[in-house]
């Protein structure tokens, strides 16, 4: 089990239970979320959804090793397909579950790990959140789920895919990606004390606010653009496999052994 699920006081709290390997995301781990998601939309008695993690960071993103084919075995079409469902539809599905969401975000949250706490509609940020998608660094212009440029505006998003450095949560929240920052000691509180505030407010007017946030979005072309750079970064892995070895993964590993 990688997720952890309670619900209380008509939150339910999700939380990422792989500190060891810093909430990367394995395929189980996705599974799980996602099914909590699930749950939490289909319950009644839940109003607020609130996603955290264990652990030093939020989610060191992907975790490419483990149940695919040997890196000489990868193929686009496996890949198109394995990162369709897991990356891009659970993004989309959980940025529109009918029910408000919050994302508490400690430590590092790198590449896949925005893919977890943007589809939130509210993000909480300890002072030590450092958020970045580095995939420059291995031959491709960004994650599956293009936020970027919705959530920094166009030239800070070109900025921190250019150069791979991380965003502060200081710099987050004055772009808009983060509503508040907080002490590290003080996130779990402060999210919940956001989700509890909002729990108390009427849930049908809650769902047809963020409709109306949501579908103003997609209007001004945020689900088109999101489908359409899908594709754009599916070149990057094509592009990847005619190399020898699949470097992506050796960079990810690199990646990550940082982080231990």
């Amino acid at each position: 089990m990688y997720i952890d699920y309670e619900v209380a006081d008509k939150i339910a709290t999700i939380t990422l239970n792989r500190p060891e390997a810093a909430n990367a995301q394995n395929k189980e781990l996705l599974e799980e979320l996602d099914a909590a998601w699930s749950r939490a939309a289909a319950d009644e008695e839940v109003a607020v959804i609130l996603l955290r993690a264990e652990g030093k960071h939020f989610s060191a993103g992907h975790d490419l090793r483990g149940g695919g084919p040997a890196p000489e075995k990868i193929t686009l079409e496996w890949i198109y397909q394995e990162e369709t469902r897991r990356y891009l539809d659970f993004s989309l599905r959980w940025r529109n579950v009918p029910k408000p969401s919050i994302a508490a975000v400690q430590g590092r949250c790198i590449a896949g790990g925005l893919l977890l706490c943007w589809p939130c509609d509210l993000i909480v940020a300890s002072e030590d959140a450092l958020f970045s998608d580095p995939v420059v660094t291995m031959g491709i212009g960004g994650v599956e789920y293009h936020g970027h440029t919705w959530e920094l505006g166009p030239r800070k998003a070109k900025e921190i895919l250019f150069t791979g450095r991380p965003l502060t949560a200081e710099e987050a929240e004055k772009v808009g990606m983060v509503n508040r920052v907080v002490a590290r000691a003080d996130l779990d509180t402060a999210s919940r004390e956001l989700a509890a505030q909002i729990a108390e407010m009427p849930p049908f007017g809650l769902r047809q606010a963020k409709r109306a946030v949501n579908q103003t979005q997609d209007v001004q072309g945020f689900y088109a653009a999101i489908q359409s750079v899908f594709d754009i970064h599916q070149t990057g892995h094509g592009n990847a496999l005619s190399v020898s070895g699949y470097p992506i993964l050796v960079k990810l590993d690199e990646m990550k052994a940082k982080l231990k």
